[in-house]
């Protein structure tokens, strides 16, 4: 068998939301120095503060602020660290119960092994040196030491400075993706300006990218088709929102192409022509990078443009909408 493709893949976006009156109350603590609580109907101090309480469901409006110092209630050890967590060395991840409030706070305990933690130990926090308004301003939590020296005066924002209403949020996801048999001859042909799709035996559909097995008849694939380098938009839209890594500036044209010969369409760009003038059943072309560029990639196709033709029938296309 034809050893098959693997390639990293990473999804990273920043997640934007606004905090709201009651988180935003706790993380213009945290930017000021400070660890705020929200006080519930029943008495109990919650830290972070709940938006509502859990027990008349009404808004949190009573705050505390509540001490740098706690006790670990529970914790657990994590000692091969990944990228974008607090520590890059093993640490503990620990429930810590800060000197009065009633709930607990997940963070992480900076300690060189295991046999240095334990439930009921007291802990601190630490600050960042920079602190903007968001949970890593608490850089990670330490072992209270006795007879420490007096910690230095944090350097907190001017007075006036302005509450905190929306965080960002650094979203990242790492894995590696292994292509099947028949997905990994389609890469391995457009490596050599090809492209494939494979061909059921039952309905005689063509899928490119190939499948497996066909999704109509639940059959393998079995025969490998080479097709052309034009077909058909069938669906599109107009990209005009930017994004963190577009590498292309809107407005600009992503849609989805129906390869003659093909039974299936696949996503790619639409360019060399006004966004406003892409339609259904416009017939277009893949224009393909300079040959020294190619990879086992899709991007080897840049994007697809008009070939002049006129449009497409809409029957010729109707089903694959």
């Amino acid at each position: 068998m034809t050893r098959t493709l693997q390639a990293p893949v990473t999804v990273a976006f920043d997640y934007t939301r606004s905090t709201g009156p009651v988180l935003g109350r706790f993380f213009t603590g945290l930017r000021d120095g400070v660890v705020v609580g929200g006080r519930t109907s029943s008495g109990q101090v919650l830290v972070p503060p709940a938006e509502f309480d859990p027990d008349t469901h009404q808004p949190t409006t009573d705050f505390v602020e509540v001490a740098p110092v706690g006790t670990v209630t529970a914790w657990s050890w994590c000692p091969e660290p990944v990228a974008g967590q607090p520590l890059d060395r093993p640490f503990a991840w620990v429930q810590v119960r800060l000197d009065g409030a009633d709930g607990t706070l997940l963070h992480a305990l900076d300690v060189a092994s295991p046999d240095d933690v334990e439930t009921g130990m007291r802990v601190r926090v630490r600050w960042a040196e920079e602190r903007v308004g968001v949970i890593t301003d608490i850089a990670c939590l330490e072992p209270v030491v006795e007879q420490r020296a007096p910690a230095s005066v944090l350097e907190t924002p001017e007075p006036e400075a302005p509450p905190v209403t929306g965080i960002i949020t650094p979203v990242e996801l790492d894995y590696l993706y292994a292509a099947s048999p028949e997905e990994s001859a389609f890469y391995r042909g457009l490596q050599d300006g090809r492209i494939l799709g494979q061909r059921c035996p039952a309905c005689h559909k063509v899928y490119v990218p190939p499948r497996s097995a066909c999704p109509v008849d639940g059959v393998a694939t079995t025969d490998e088709v080479e097709l052309g380098h034009t077909g058909t938009v069938t669906t599109f839209c107009i990209v005009n929102v930017p994004f963190l890594g577009q590498k292309i500036t809107p407005p600009y044209v992503s849609a989805y192409v129906l390869l003659d010969g093909a039974d299936i369409a696949f996503l790619h760009l639409i360019l060399d022509i006004p966004a406003e003038e892409v339609r259904m059943g416009m017939r277009v072309k893949a224009v393909w990078k300079p040959r020294e560029e190619w990879g086992t990639t899709i991007e080897n196709i840049s994007h697809f443009a008009p070939t002049g033709e006129p449009d497409a029938d809409y029957e010729t296309y109707k089903v694959h909408l």
